[in-house]
């Protein structure tokens, strides 16, 4: 009852948080008189008559608030503060140093050593009592800016656990997604099919892959799904199993004959019944661009289909190059939306580059877009001594080479790379 009365009287006289004072003074009288003053006023308080002792007593329970003596015998005031100050805690206390010293040079010392604030010999208790209030409220927001920091660190420390757990996720969903490509480069026949995949982030939007049910077919494509991050991530393996290179019955690009192959559908066909899945499914919001072209190995005839995506390069043997396609729609935007097939010979040493605007519109150093001009000159300078992953390995490398320095991918970049050789 005695407490909550004393708690009652502090809190009437402004002294918020404060409730246990230390004095410390030599003189019996002087510290008999503050005694009576604080008591009075609702304060715990603590005694010493020396600094040593005074030292003692904080170390077993620091208090709110101390009135030391300047001048002791032994450990001065101004020496008690230093040591007080050392002391190792979280609670901050408020110090105030009894002097008959009023100098500024003094005074300037006593703020050095640590103290707060200073009053003046004879004390009156008025003037105290003031000042005690002006310390109960720099002490009040002190402790609020404190227990506002601890809640601020312990929010820090749930979040930098939850992002090491994302974190951790994301590195398996990226092993998930490059599962998808179990390989980057295969040979069929005398030709080859090479392919890239290089995400912004942990995960991307991007695909790539190929499959082949049989001697002298083989299917790739390209394809780069709206958005970035998880959820184009999550698109990407569902199209990985739409168009699987291990799984053919579930294939959507092909379809089993006399229960004894599989053939490769019309590529505008396979763009057709990607679209209708997409359009079919309610709450889907992303859709994709893709080129998907399949390869007679026997003469180099290729199908493709440009649903939205950059234009394939064609890279002849003899020098020349050509853009592909007039470009087309994305899948899953429209429904009931029909795609052109394109229909080109490849000759023996001639080569088809496909890409995703990762490339084409990657900002330069000098602020420019790499453009189509610009991946033209970026192939043709690879070629010349340059097959299969290394040369899309290279392609990447002389790309991030003309970004500005420092500055990241700002999109997925991926690739195929199909070099035909003949029957």
């Amino acid at each position: 009852m005695a407490e909550v009365n004393q708690a009652e009287t502090r809190a009437e006289l402004g002294f918020g948080g404060i409730r246990t004072v230390l004095v410390v003074d030599d003189s019996r009288l002087q510290r008999r008189i503050l005694v009576a003053s604080l008591k009075k006023w609702g304060f715990d308080v603590l005694e010493a008559d020396s600094g040593d002792a005074a030292i003692e007593v904080c170390a077993q329970d620091l208090p709110d608030l101390v009135l030391s003596d300047w001048v002791m015998p032994g450990m001065s005031g101004l020496e008690f503060c230093r040591a007080f100050r050392a002391l190792e805690s979280d609670q901050y206390s408020y110090f105030i140093l009894l002097t008959s010293k009023s100098e500024k040079q003094e005074v300037a010392r006593g703020l050095d050593a640590g103290a707060d604030d200073f009053l003046i010999k004879p004390l009156e208790a008025d003037e105290l009592r003031a000042r005690i209030s002006a310390g109960a409220r720099i002490l009040d927001m002190q402790r609020e800016l404190s227990e506002k920091n601890r809640m601020i660190e312990t929010a820090l420390s749930e979040l930098r656990m939850a992002h090491d757990a994302i974190d951790k996720d994301l590195m398996q969903a990226r092993k998930i997604q490059e599962s998808l490509v179990p390989e980057l480069s295969r040979e069929f026949g005398r030709s080859r099919v090479s392919m890239l995949l290089k995400p912004c982030g942990h995960i991307g939007g991007d695909l790539v892959g190929m499959f082949s049910p049989g001697v002298n077919r083989v299917g790739f494509y390209s394809i780069d799904v709206s958005g970035h991050g998880i959820t184009s991530a999550m698109m990407t393996a569902r199209l990985g199993g739409y168009l699987s290179s291990q799984h053919f019955d579930q294939n959507v690009a092909m379809e089993r004959r006399f229960d004894k192959f599989f053939a490769l559908l019309p590529p505008e066909d396979v763009a057709e019944t990607l679209n209708s899945r997409l359009m079919a499914d309610a709450g889907v919001e992303e859709y994709f661009t893709m080129v998907y072209a399949i390869v007679d190995l026997r003469n180099g005839h290729v199908k493709m289909v440009q649903a939205g995506h950059p234009h394939p390069l064609l890279l002849r043997q003899n020098g020349g190059t050509e853009f592909l396609g007039e470009g087309g729609l994305p899948i899953g935007l429209l429904s009931d939306v029909s795609f052109e097939r394109i229909e080109i010979y490849m000759e023996p040493g001639d080569k088809l580059l496909l890409y995703s605007d990762g490339f084409t519109e990657c900002s330069l150093a000098d602020g420019s877009l790499l453009d189509e001009d610009g991946l033209r000159r970026l192939a043709t300078d690879c070629v010349p001594g340059r097959s299969g992953t290394e040369f899309l390995d290279d392609m990447f490398w002389r790309l991030t080479q003309s970004m500005a320095p420092g500055k990241g991918m700002d999109d997925d970049v991926s690739a195929v790379f199909f070099e035909y050789n003949g029957n």
